[in-house]
């Protein structure tokens, strides 16, 4: 026992220190996700404003510089004095954690931001936040660095405008994968606030790739769904719009001609992709009314089938928002809503207005009917299937399948299940494992791709059967979660493309038959190393580039000394220089000539000069670096080049959209960053890592595995299967209609989608196993 433990080990984090100490609580994580957070949380307070009728108008702009600016036109943040804090409300707002003024209900009756966290969080994860509040006929302004000001709020002049502006650059030094914002996945969000607040508009500008888009639907979530489908339909659009005690919500429904679902939940703006009581209530109200419908009105021996809730989720299209003043989420990211009043309010509400649609349109009433009696049908012809599926079962010798090898324990809890792809690799990690707790069930070949299948005939697939079989929870609407036998199911896979098509494979199957295993969080990937480092007796394993790279400059910098700099901020001075070597390989997988890339990267004053001088300097870095260019071609927007190179002849578009691409600008964007540092070197800083990297690797031994099967038992175990060592990659839903959109491309019946995508993003590819 540690007797030095005392108060000097209890950290008292202060400020926004928490946040920028363990981001993920806040955001999630740091990468992608994480990133896009940063912007929904401060256009959540613009939103806030237009519900409470004080906006109607939000502009959104990504620049050049990696930015990102949030204006609107609402009442500005108060800039008073705060009566406790003793400093500007509006710097309280973006300094103290759980300050804002969702907590006083006559400021907002419904909002989307509950926990006062939103923007100061932002401001702590980012390098720099600039704010301007027009207000009162002034303007004010106030900057801050990694969540601290830089001086106090003033005012800089006059302004008739009112309204809240926000930029802000998120910190690379948090989110080390990416700090590139992407249009198209913040235009699918702002699209979805503009459909939910048909009185507002949003004007999303991208300074990097010159795109301008305004969102303004009036027609609301009825627009929504009708945008959404993409079949035959079967039901035209329903919308209904109900108020029952304090809260209000809008319904609209369709229905098509396909299998699957595609449903939103949304709670004050937010969207609520694990569902909760809103949903439940709609959903309720649904198969209520077409149950009665069918028993009233349907054919005889049609009248006594029983119409399940799962029945009625074929081919419909539903969006459900309701607004409530005091939302109960589940934690800050606001997955799911628990408020138990809304259901049945939401219930009666949709049974009622839905019956009497039924009976005004009888047509449509019964194209929804029959195609939930389809799916009832198929659901009676899966369940025979299960049914011989388990005859045959009982008359084998178990009830398990033959080659899992299963664990002792017989808790589910502590259980876990690997699928492994093969059998040469089933056989290591059968001797490899823990056989308390561990079981392993090895997979031949490629598993049936289920999105092109009906339950009937999925049952048929032996490889499937066996899965089911040994998971126990049965399946459908036989799927009882007591049943399941472990709670940690794991996919492990060589890294090669045939292990990520047998993955991709098994997380369709998952997605669509077992999503609750994935929603409980039990389904996981296994990440086997990608490298192993020894040297002399030290044996290390690393997952991936980075995190090898990372050890390579924590070990490698003691060859650098510079005065005045300490080995912590160099070790995080060329983690930054990594990034940016990162992030022009990305670019040199797409472009040639990348010397000439990187030369207008950090030389950023060239891309501004008119095109004629623009050339001049160009011709200039590449005949001083031994090139000869062959032909050029000089319009009023773009350069054109074939240089002949020590590599050979390369082929160069230098105009906008390459100055445009994410992967320039995160480049630009991470070196603006490295110049900040202010540090110099003899040789280039690129090379310069080259040599910290060659220090960290001499007299080291570094193998790059491809497979499970370089492997022996016991490395299998050490680095992949032990819960002391191994790294898992739980898999979970973080938008089911992205996700199901998703699977359709890309494991669907259509050709013509999944082959533009390809020929759109071929060049993006990162590993190709060829």
């Amino acid at each position: 026992m540690d007797q030095n433990y005392g108060a000097n080990n209890i950290k008292v984090l202060k400020g926004l220190e928490a946040v920028r100490k363990r981001p993920g609580m806040y955001i999630g994580d740091t990468g992608h996700r994480g990133l896009h957070h940063l912007v929904y949380e401060v256009i959540d307070n613009s939103i806030d404003e237009a519900m409470a009728g004080h906006c109607d108008t939000i502009n959104i702009t990504l620049t050049k510089n990696n930015s990102c600016i949030v204006s609107d036109n609402g009442r500005g943040i108060p800039t008073d004095i705060h009566p406790t804090e003793g400093i500007s409300a509006a710097t309280v707002a973006l300094t103290i954690l759980h300050a804002g003024g969702k907590f006083d209900k006559d400021t907002y009756k419904v909002s989307g931001g509950l926990h006062g966290v939103g923007v100061s969080v932002v401001n702590a994860l980012s390098s720099e936040l600039k704010m301007i509040i027009n207000k009162n006929g002034e303007k004010f302004e106030q900057n801050f660095k990694k969540g601290i000001p830089q001086e106090t709020l003033a005012v800089t002049g006059k302004s008739k405008k009112s309204g809240t502006t926000i930029e802000f650059s998120a910190d690379p030094s948090i989110f080390t994968e990416t700090v590139t914002f992407d249009f198209e996945y913040l235009a699918k969000r702002f699209k979805e606030l503009a459909y939910l607040n048909p009185f507002i508009t949003i004007n999303f500008k991208d300074e990097r790739s010159n795109i301008n888009e305004s969102y303004h639907f009036e027609g609301g979530i009825a627009q929504y769904v009708e945008d959404i489908n993409k079949k035959n339909v079967v039901a035209s659009v329903y919308s209904f719009s109900s108020k029952i005690e304090d809260i209000e919500f809008d319904i609209a429904l369709m229905y098509n001609d396909t299998y699957e679902e595609k449903f939103a939940s949304f709670v004050n703006n937010i969207r609520t992709p694990n569902g909760g009581t809103h949903e439940a209530g709609f959903r309720a109200g649904l198969t209520r009314v077409i149950s009665n419908y069918n028993a009233k009105n349907g054919a005889a021996k049609e009248k006594d089938v029983k119409i399940s809730g799962d029945d009625v989720k074929e081919g419909l299209i539903a969006i459900v928002s309701v607004r409530v003043p005091e939302p109960q989420f589940e934690g800050q990211t606001k997955g799911k809503l628990g408020n138990t009043y809304v259901r049945p309010l939401i219930q009666k509400s949709t049974y009622e207005l839905l019956s009497k649609y039924f009976e005004e349109n009888p047509i449509e009433a019964k194209a929804i009917v029959s195609k939930a009696l389809m799916a009832a049908r198929g659901r009676e012809a899966a369940k025979k299937a299960r049914e011989l599926t388990r005859r045959k079962d009982v008359m084998s010798v178990g009830t398990l399948p033959g080659k899992l090898a299963d664990c002792q324990s017989k808790d589910a809890t502590v259980c876990e299940l690997y699928l492994v792809e093969g059998d040469s690799a089933g056989g290591s990690a059968k001797m490899g494992r823990d056989r308390v707790f561990q079981a392993i069930l090895p997979l031949k070949g490629k598993i049936l791709n289920v999105e092109k299948a009906r339950l009937e005939k999925i049952l048929k697939s032996e490889e499937i059967t066996n899965m089911i079989t040994a998971m126990g929870c049965g399946i459908g609407d036989e799927y009882n979660e007591d049943k399941l036998r472990y709670h940690k199911i794991i996919i492990m896979t060589d890294a090669d493309v045939d292990g990520s098509h047998i993955q991709t494979l098994l997380l369709t199957f998952f997605f669509r038959h077992f999503r609750d295993v994935v929603e409980k969080g039990y389904l996981y990937l296994a990440q086997p190393p990608l490298y192993r480092y020894k040297k002399g007796k030290k044996e290390i394993y690393f997952k991936d580039d980075r995190e090898m790279n990372n050890f390579l400059i924590e070990n490698g910098v003691e060859s650098l000394e510079m005065q005045g700099v300490g080995q912590n901020d160099l070790i995080e001075f060329f983690k930054m220089v990594d990034h940016y070597r990162s992030s022009l390989q990305a670019l040199e997988r797409r472009y040639s000539l990348i010397s000439l890339i990187r030369h207008f990267i950090e030389n950023p004053d060239i891309i501004g000069l008119d095109i004629k001088d623009m050339y001049e300097e160009i011709e200039k870095f590449l005949l001083s670096n031994g090139n000869n260019i062959l032909t050029k071609s000089i319009n009023e927007d773009s350069i054109h080049l074939y240089v002949q190179t020590k590599g050979g002849m390369e082929e160069l578009l230098i105009n906008d959209d390459l100055f445009g691409a994410p992967h320039f600008n995160e480049a630009s964007y991470v070196f603006k960053k490295i110049k900040d540092w202010d540090l110099e070197f003899e040789e280039d800083i690129i090379d310069v890592l080259e040599s910290i990297n060659d220090y960290a690797k001499k007299g080291a031994y570094i193998q790059r595995y491809k497979g499970l099967g370089e492997m022996n038992p016991e490395q299998l175990w050490d680095t992949t299967m032990t819960p002391e060592n191994r790294v898992l990659l739980q898999v979970t839903i973080e938008d089911a209609e992205i996700a199901s959109e998703a699977f359709v491309l890309f494991m669907g019946d259509e050709v013509e989608p999944r082959r533009n995508y390809i020929e759109t993003h071929a060049k993006d590819v990162k590993h190709l196993d060829v």
